[in-house]
């Protein structure tokens, strides 16, 4: 994936999008005379997006929620000095990246256990959890969510993005994914249009290193809808039969598994056949797929159901797939938060495809 030619947002989109959060100027001098009913009637169209920007910045929903609720204190206090000689949503934004970059300072790296050590031995079983480290976190996108914002919270994305030093991450992010200049980025960062431009291009490098060729939304488009809810049915009734043949056929010669917060993972068929059998699918439990939206990918969370009765969530499974059509990746969160609690336990539920393409003018 060549970060080079990467817009999330075309041009017209970007317009509309600025034109439609452009507050009517009522509101916003009501808002800076200190009407809090104005100020929400203001940000909250704006919320999501700050949140997703978040996000990418931290890795976390958890840090995201809370740079998020730090932006928009900082922005009401400073409200009344508001000019207006930008717009209300890139002032946000540059708001929200220097919350973003301050929580960065004292927080860890987040990372993904494939970039957290060695594959594992199946025959030793999973290790225990690892609550010191940062894992990276899944984002619960809304189903609703266009293309481009399925696109800009990939886990691969995500991911790359953690790699990055701080100011590279977010120049990458304010640039390439949300489109501003490099003068709206430089004054943001404080930096100069000429030093914007440099920081990019060694972004561009590491990141397009850890990139696969095609974003899970161009692979998703391929397949097309019909592919993906077969594959999805397939790997579903197979999970609930704990039918490891069926899940083998579904995935890559050299897929992965990975389960956060545990360090293990695992690589290839012999692998993740020995892993499979011995764990999750040895018969011990039995399993109740629901679908779900996470990351703009294919996602279930999983329920087991033992002989003493049902458990919470167990895991939010996070499927990455390769341009043919198979698995290339099986991310398990393991004991996913309320949030993504929304069906409940035991009725298995047709994934829900929405992957259309591109707006006219998208490309790479």
């Amino acid at each position: 994936m060549d970060f080079r030619v990467f817009r999330c947002l075309s041009g017209e989109m970007r317009h509309a999008l600025s034109a439609a959060a452009a507050p009517a100027s009522g509101l916003l001098g009501a808002a800076q005379r200190g009407d809090e009913y104005a100020w929400r009637e203001l940000v909250e169209p704006l919320r999501p997006e700050l949140h997703a920007h978040c996000y990418r910045m931290l890795g976390s929903v958890h840090d995201a929620d809370d740079a998020l609720q730090d932006t928009l204190l900082r922005a009401w206090r400073a409200l009344p000095g508001f000019e207006g000689r930008g717009s209300l949503r890139s002032w946000l934004y540059r708001i929200a990246t220097n919350s973003c970059l301050k929580l960065i300072q004292r927080s860890p790296q987040r990372v993904l256990p494939l970039d957290h050590g060695p594959a594992a031995d199946p025959r030793e079983g999973p290790a225990e959890p690892r609550a010191e480290v940062a894992w990276l976190e899944p984002y619960p996108e809304s189903p609703d969510a266009s293309y481009e914002q399925r696109e800009g919270v990939e886990l691969a994305f995500v991911a790359a993005l953690q790699h990055l030093p701080p100011r590279q991450r977010a120049v990458l992010i304010l640039r390439d994914v949300l489109g501003f200049s490099a003068g709206e980025v430089g004054e943001a960062l404080h930096a100069a249009p000429d030093a914007v431009y440099s920081i990019l291009q060694r972004a561009h490098r590491a990141v397009n290193e850890r990139l696969p060729e095609r974003s899970q939304q161009e692979t998703l488009r391929s397949l097309g809808d019909a592919r993906i809810k077969r594959l999805a049915e397939r790997f579903v009734a197979a999970w609930e039969d704990g039918d490891v043949d069926a899940i083998m056929s579904l995935l890559a010669d050299d897929a992965t598994i990975a389960m956060p917060p545990r360090p293990s993972w695992y690589r290839g068929h012999e692998a993740i056949r020995a892993f499979l059998s011995g764990w999750p699918l040895s018969g011990e439990r039995r399993w109740r797929l629901v679908a779900t939206h996470a990351n703009g990918q294919l996602a279930f969370l999983s329920y087991g159901t033992t002989a003493e009765g049902d458990e919470p969530a167990h895991a939010l499974q996070v499927l990455t797939l390769a341009p043919g059509g198979a698995i290339q990746q099986i991310t398990s969160f393991l004991h996913p938060d309320e949030r993504w609690i929304q069906d409940p336990p035991g009725i298995s539920v047709s994934w829900n495809l929405r992957h259309t393409g591109p707006p006219d003018g998208f490309s790479r």
